[in-house]
This record gives C-alpha cells, sequence and structure tokens, in this order.
C-alpha cells in the first residue's frame, strides 16, 4: 500500500532502531504521539499489514495536515490535533485503552519548524519571536519575555536550557526590552551573544536560550510527565513504549519513569513483600540507544537524539 504522501522534508531520527524497538506486530495497534512530518509512521505503516492501525496526534497545524494528507492515501491511518498529553484520554475515549502493541514519542522539533523563520524556533534567520507548537494557543516568546521578571527569565533559562550565564542573559533581556520590546529571533540572539562572555564549541551562544524559551511557551516537559503518568494503562501486556529525548532534562525524566515503574512499589525493608506485589508496570528493554557516527554524519542534528525502550508487564 502507497504511503508516501508528498509530506515536508524531515529526516526521522533513529528510525531503524525506533522501529525495531517497537518489536512491530503485523497486525497490531500502534501510535505515534508526535507525528512532525510522519517519517515514523510511514516507517510503521510499511512494515504493518491490512489489517493493522496507527493512530497519531500533534498539536502543531501544519504537522496535522501533513497527516491528514498521508491519511487519505492509507485507510489503517489517522491523526488528531492535540498535545500528547491528552493522548490518554484520546484512546480511551475510542476505548483502546489496553490495546496499544506499541507507542513511540519523537520529543525532537522538526526540521520545517525550525527551518521556516515565521515559526520563530531558530536564529539562522530573523522572523518573529514566537515558538508555539500551535500558533493558535497560548502566547508567544515575545510575549513572554515582555511580561516575566528577571528572575522568572533567569529561572528559565538556568533550569530549562541548563544556562550558566542565565542571570547575565536575563539582565540583559530585561535591559533592552525597557527600550524596545524584543519581537525578534534575530534580535534576541544578537542579545544573548553580546550577554554571553565565552562559547560553546560548536554552538550558537543562543542556543541553550532557545532551548529554555522553547520548553518553556510549550510547557515540554510537564506535556511529557503527563502522558508518562498514564502510558502504562494504554500499553497491551507486552506493548512497547520508545522515547527519543534531545536533551538531558528530557531523558533523565524518561529514564527515571521507567526504572520506577520498573521497580514498582518499594515497602520499608522490614515489611515482607513478594515480588508479584510490587506492581512492576514495565521492563526495561534497550537505552541508552544513540545514533551511529553515519546518521550523525548524514543527520547533524540527530547528534543528541537517546532513545529508551520499555515493555509493559502482566
Amino acid at each position: 500500500m502507497n504511503n508516501n504522501a508528498e509530506l515536508p522534508s524531515h529526516t526521522p531520527v533513529l528510525l531503524e532502531e525506533s522501529m525495531q524497538a517497537l518489536a512491530l506486530s503485523a497486525g497490531g495497534l500502534y501510535v505515534d504521539a508526535t507525528f512532525g512530518r510522519g517519517g515514523h509512521a510511514r516507517a510503521m505503516l510499511q512494515r504493518l499489514d491490512a489489517a493493522a492501525r496507527v493512530i497519531a496526534c500533534d498539536r502543531d497545524p501544519e504537522a496535522v495536515a501533513a497527516g491528514l494528507a498521508l491519511a487519505e492515501i492509507d485507510p489503517r491511518f489517522s491523526i488528531h490535533r492535540a498535545p500528547f498529553s491528552r493522548l490518554p484520554a484520546l484512546l480511551k475515549g475510542l476505548g483502546l485503552a489496553g490495546a496499544v502493541r506499541g507507542l513511540l514519542v519523537d520529543l525532537g522539533v522538526s526540521s520545517p519548524q525550525l527551518d521556516r523563520p515565521e515559526r520563530g524556533f531558530g536564529f539562522s534567520a530573523a522572523g518573529p519571536l514566537d515558538m508555539r507548537m500551535d500558533p493558535s494557543t497560548g502566547i508567544s516568546a515575545a510575549a513572554w519575555l515582555e511580561t516575566a521578571s528577571e528572575g522568572e527569565i533567569a529561572r528559565c533559562l538556568f533550569e530549562l536550557g541548563e544556562e550558566r550565564y542565565a542571570r547575565r542573559i536575563s539582565r540583559s533581556i530585561v535591559r533592552a526590552r525597557s527600550e524596545a520590546p524584543i519581537t525578534t529571533t534575530a534580535r534576541l540572539a544578537e542579545l544573548v551573544a553580546a550577554a554571553v562572555p565565552t562559547r560553546e564549541p560548536g554552538k550558537h551562544p543562543a542556543t541553550r536560550t532557545f532551548q529554555a524559551l522553547r520548553i518553556q511557551i510549550n510547557d515540554e516537559l510537564g506535556e511529557l510527565r503527563a502522558l508518562l503518568a498514564e502510558v502504562c494503562d494504554l500499553l497491551a501486556t507486552g506493548g512497547r513504549l520508545a522515547v527519543i529525548s534531545f536533551h538531558s532534562l528530557e531523558d533523565r525524566i524518561v529514564k527515571r519513569f521507567i526504572r520506577g515503574e520498573s521497580q514498582g512499589v518499594q515497602p520499608p525493608r522490614s515489611v515482607p513483600v513478594r515480588a508479584r506485589e510490587m506492581t512492576r508496570r514495565l521492563r526495561p528493554v534497550a537505552g541508552p540507544i544513540r545514533p551511529s557516527p553515519a546518521e550523525v554524519e548524514a543527520n547533524p542534528r540527530s547528534r543528541s537524539a537517546v532513545l529508551r525502550v520499555a515493555e509493559r508487564l502482566e
């Protein structure tokens, strides 16, 4: 079945590794929690038979439009416009809780988002300072920077971007906005570059600031925690969870979640509890899996990707 719809260019990260991680069963139900431009979803469809089903969601309207184009030519596929924190409610509403054979979460920003200046995610070209995954909801990065206190900005940059010069940058932002609103990616990147005394090799000095603001504006860590809190209820016994992270904050949340669910409730040592009573819900399968040198060379944006995999226990 042809599912090669005309989708905007994007190279999926760890494609073969994630397909192996999902242990695809020909007629199963699979979920792509972050459709993007469909690279992973189409790879699933190519490996599944006519009885299979792939459900995706994304909150980016452009990604959803690409998904609808794919759905028109492949009836096994459907997509919903929603942040993935709403995925558990969506699947439960469809009566599919406990039936998912594999759920993939790719937490990266797609190339079309990064490469289109009007989306405001990158600083390689000037554009409006937006950064919203769904431009129709929430406030833009420019609006947030206009009202946040110096302390809030510094805390955001330090905690979400792990930026060592967070205070310097926040002072510079507050000083600059008193003269004129910071409304473009180019102006913010220039402010950060001027405020940072040293540079990380191979990185633009604004990289961590832009990461922190994107995570803040889209509540990315809150979204991840909300999905993970209910993901075990979605998976069938033996179903796989595969998560691709791109920075240590995400990966730490995923790693701790899998470890906690694989250990179960840990009672005091003085309390005798049998293993089957410890409510372990997941078994770690693989990870951290990183891109090969060949993939990093072909797609430099994959260099920080980390894949972790777990399986639902009975």
